[in-house]
């Protein structure tokens, strides 16, 4: 782990350990260089990383101070999350209206006629750099009017101009090799670690609006996760 990771991740821990409060300033930069013995722009890096995932702002001539949406999800940041969307380029390899299959009817609850979906593929691309396949779909009933513009752009902002309040996602990991055909698409070699990601987006009434398959390389995430004693209750038995 680089230095900045490093900095970043210890300052953030000390901010869920309740020893930087919100509202609170925390040490100037050279006194946290002084602290992790490294140069101010290692402490510069750590703390740009940390106002880009919105846990601290910096206050020109006040100090660095923490902000008050710590515990509003438990994602803290992933790869992603942290850069600006500014900052994540897309290029679309194909963008489609298909039949949904059986899994995706009962995945976004479609019958009927109603079975048409948007799918689209697109690798983002952080620093010149290809990070992640992504390969979505979202029911044509809901976004009729859905075009390639918006993809290229921040689906989740379409989404809402649409009318709709998103509420929440269920996502999960594990961990694969690259194939051949993503490894053309990533610029690396065939049987490359990386993370391949699932994801559901909820709407406010309870509706999946979206469904992902991600692969992504370099991938890092932080959670902030209440102890459940229940759980943990369980598992022993």
């Amino acid at each position: 782990m680089k230095k900045r990771d490093f900095i970043a991740e210890d300052i953030l821990s000390k901010i869920y350990q309740n020893k930087y409060k919100a509202g609170e300033k925390i040490p100037t930069e050279r006194e946290l260089a002084k602290h992790y013995d490294v140069s101010r722009y290692t402490i510069r890096e750590a703390l740009k990383k940390l106002v880009n995932i919105g846990c601290v702002k910096v206050i020109q001539g006040s100090g660095i101070f923490v902000k008050e949406t710590r515990y509003k999800s438990p994602l803290i940041y992933n790869s992603l999350t942290e850069r600006k969307f500014k900052d994540i380029q897309s290029k679309i390899i194909y963008f489609k209206k298909i039949e949904a299959d059986h899994a995706l009817e009962k995945i976004f609850d479609l019958s009927g006629k109603k079975t048409k979906v948007w799918e689209y593929k697109r690798v983002r691309i952080v620093d010149f750099q290809k990070m992640q396949i992504e390969t979505t779909r979202l029911p044509c009933a809901y976004f009729p009017d859905l075009e390639e513009e918006a993809v290229k752009n921040s689906v989740h902002e379409y989404v809402q101009q649409c009318g709709y309040q998103i509420s929440h996602f269920i996502t999960t990991y594990s961990a694969i090799n690259v194939s051949k055909e993503d490894a053309e698409l990533l610029n690396c070699k065939k049987g490359t670690a990386a993370m391949k990601i699932f994801n559901r987006g909820i709407l406010q009434n309870g509706t999946v609006f979206e469904y992902s398959e991600m692969i992504n390389l370099d991938y890092s995430v932080s959670y902030f996760t209440p102890f459940n004693p229940y759980s943990h209750q369980y598992r022993k038995n």
